[in-house]
């Protein structure tokens, strides 16, 4: 019922609204058909101005009727407004808490953090204090035993290392360096060209490339036939090269670990100084060869005859 009522009130005005309207526009109308093209003199052109000024003051403001809907309209309209806006202004006081919640809880987080720093810092001092007072007591000489003792201790953790690395060396260099060495001696392939040479290819002659060499390979069949029946009734022979190929191989495993041994006792006598950690060579070898192209020595920069072992310690010279 009160919908039906409010509708048939919004009718209402409306229809008063449109006959006000158009009784204006009647009278506006009216007005124009009569109204004569007379010139008016200024002073009669501001009585006219005067007196409709004075007509639309003295008149009575236009007020909606009693019972109408238009009061309601307009505070509904301004309410709406006010509405709209007051709740941009909450959702923007909403984002601003939200954003003032956050760097809250950071600040509090980084003091919680200064707080922990500072609990332990003032912990870690009064260890240091602590320490300090009990150290204060204990007498120069136990000091100076405990000093030594881990001097022992260190010089025999490096004696150790030493002995460990060195078996270390010595068995990677007979496994794997020595027969690759030795068959670089006799002109074959150079260190790494290669992952292993077969000390039976080394004694039957291996070529720069380490293939077995022509003399080796291209065999005539009675050749063939006739390294068998050694094979099988000298031996002995057969033994000879292998073994001769087997000393060739201790000899340049031998030579290696020789070289790098007196390197690194004269780099210790010398006590960091580089130009008195040279050794003389008689020969340029395969072993020498290797140090060299590993980066593991280098020659003297005027003498090609004297080599040292590079200190990792410090940069390579040249």
């Amino acid at each position: 019922m009160e919908d039906t009522a409010h509708a048939d009130s919004l009718q209402y005005t409306l229809k008063e609204l449109r006959r006000k309207i158009a009784d204006s526009e009647a009278q506006i109308a009216k007005l124009r058909k009569g109204q004569q093209e007379v010139p008016l003199s200024p002073a009669a052109q501001a009585r006219v101005i005067t007196a409709a000024f004075e007509e639309v003051t003295n008149a009575e403001p236009y007020l909606p009727f009693a019972g109408s809907v238009l009061p309601s309209l307009i505070a509904m309209r301004k309410t709406y407004s006010a509405v709209r806006e007051t709740e941009s202004l909450i959702k923007g006081e909403e984002e601003q808490r939200d954003a003032e919640s956050k760097r809250l809880e950071a600040d509090r987080a980084a003091l919680k953090d200064q707080t922990l720093l500072t609990e332990a810092l003032r912990e870690r001092i009064e260890s240091l204090r602590n320490d300090l007072a009990a150290n204060a007591d204990v007498r120069e000489d136990q000091v100076l035993r405990e000093k030594m003792q881990e001097l022992r201790s260190k010089t025999d953790f490096y004696k150790n290392e030493h002995v460990r690395l060195r078996r270390a060396l010595r068995q990677f260099v007979y496994e794997h360096l020595a027969s690759l060495l030795a068959a670089e001696e006799v002109g074959g392939p150079v260190v790494g060209d290669v992952l292993e040479v077969d000390p039976r290819d080394l004694a039957a002659g291996l070529s720069a490339q380490g293939n077995l060499k022509r003399s080796a390979k291209g065999m005539s069949g009675s050749d063939k036939r006739q390294r068998r029946i050694d094979d099988i009734y000298r031996p002995d022979r057969l033994g000879r090269k292998e073994q001769s190929a087997q000393d060739d191989i201790e000899e340049a495993g031998k030579e290696l670990l020789s070289l790098v041994q007196e390197m690194f006792e004269r780099l210790v006598e010398a006590q960091g100084d580089n130009s008195e950690s040279y050794i003389t060579v008689d020969r340029e070898s395969a072993a020498t060869r290797f140090l060299i192209r590993s980066k593991v020595a280098q020659f003297h920069p005027k003498d090609a005859w004297r080599m040292r072992i590079i200190d990792f310690g410090r940069e390579l010279d040249g």
